[in-house]
């Protein structure tokens, strides 16, 4: 596992967690850390051991070894109640007979708060998550962005330590996700709680995170910023995961990072100015998509045969006048450093993913 995380202050510490369901190990000894304040999304597949983790961070399942620790304490055999957390899922079970403010009130009620904390409390959450407007409307009367609204202020009324979100705008449509994401991450800068976010969703864990931890079978294979692991990822299976990949002379390559022209001598400028027509790939153009203001062009390599795929600018699509046929000459103007590939260069150790499993060509 990577980690690029220097901070000492960790709100939750998670050490040699291993749980197995009968044959299947969920989690394999993993290590773990999130910082205080932050917004941490655990990402991977279905299967990869993000929800295992996040639900023993909870108390909801105990690991069969290792430890979990929250501000200090060890939590480990602590049941749930009594591990100061707020958690939020994907389906939240709202109570269907109380009003919007009832539901938001309710962990304070049960703790006996006095009144006026109580109202006081729950008016500034129901400000700051935007449903002031509907604090006497039922759940039913809620649209799906506004009752995972509720339950987030629900779960931010007690206090919570730490919050634990598993995929909550998951059962979403995906333009409700994307307003959905970008309020989070306003939320998460107001409020300043430590939290924590499941999400098998790219896009959500590289808008709303701090860090992202990417797991793949019960193992974190990379923990760092958005940037980090986008840019810099640890194997080709995190590359993979976090977005399209393309293989261009034996090297993985972002789609968006491949040019294409027509001329075999392409020139593409470099970082210092100049100008480079190495690696010039030909190819035969198979599709054009338009997708919006982009397309996507898909591509046959002359050389090994093999499709491949690139993402250019409307206005460069429009002006190289590309037609199913043409031959066309691409080549990358960037490769990320994908360190377990280097490893395995030298002789350290063993590469990532089998690339034929992860490309398309």
């Amino acid at each position: 596992m990577t980690d690029n995380n220097r901070h000492v202050d960790h709100a939750i510490i998670v050490r040699n967690a291993y749980k197995r369901y009968g044959d299947f190990v969920a989690l394999d000894n993993v290590d773990f850390v999130v910082p205080s304040g932050s917004l941490t999304a655990l990402l991977g597949p279905s299967g990869s051991g993000k929800s295992t983790l996040l639900r023993a961070i909870a108390g909801l399942d105990q690991p069969d070894s290792g430890t979990i620790t929250i501000n200090g304490s060890d939590v480990t055999r602590v049941p749930p109640q009594r591990r100061g957390i707020g958690f939020v899922f994907q389906h939240y079970a709202a109570f269907k007979h109380l009003t919007v403010r009832d539901n938001v009130a309710y962990g304070l009620k049960i703790r006996k708060r006095p009144k006026a904390e109580v109202k006081a409390k729950v008016d500034n959450l129901l400000e700051v998550v935007g449903l002031s407007g509907f604090q006497n409307r039922y759940p039913n009367q809620l649209s799906g962005g506004q009752r995972q609204r509720m339950a987030l202020a629900r779960a931010l009324a007690v206090d919570p330590q730490v919050l634990l979100l598993d995929e909550p705008f998951g059962a979403l449509d995906a333009k409700v996700r994307e307003d959905l994401r970008s309020w989070l991450r306003r939320l998460h800068d107001e409020v300043h709680v430590t939290t924590v976010l499941v999400t098998h969703d790219q896009a959500e864990a590289l808008d709303v995170a701090d860090r992202i931890a990417v797991l793949n079978h019960g193992r974190i294979e990379q923990v760092g910023s958005p940037t980090e692991v986008y840019d810099a990822p640890a194997s080709a299976f995190v590359m993979s995961f976090l977005g399209a990949v393309s293989t261009l002379n034996g090297n993985l390559v972002r789609p968006h990072d491949i040019r294409v022209g027509r001329n075999p001598e392409m020139a593409i400028a470099g970082g210092d100015g100049t100008a480079e027509s190495i690696g010039v790939v030909r190819a035969t153009v198979d599709r054009v998509v338009v997708l919006g203001f982009e397309v996507r062009v898909e591509l046959t390599s002359a050389a090994t045969g093999g499709p491949f795929t690139a993402q250019i600018t409307r206005g460069d699509a429009e002006a190289l006048a590309l037609r199913e046929g043409d031959t066309v000459y691409v080549r990358a103007t960037r490769m990320p450093f994908i360190a377990d590939q280097a490893t395995a260069a030298r002789g350290d150790g063993p590469a990532g993913e089998d690339q034929t499993t992860l490309t398309s060509a």
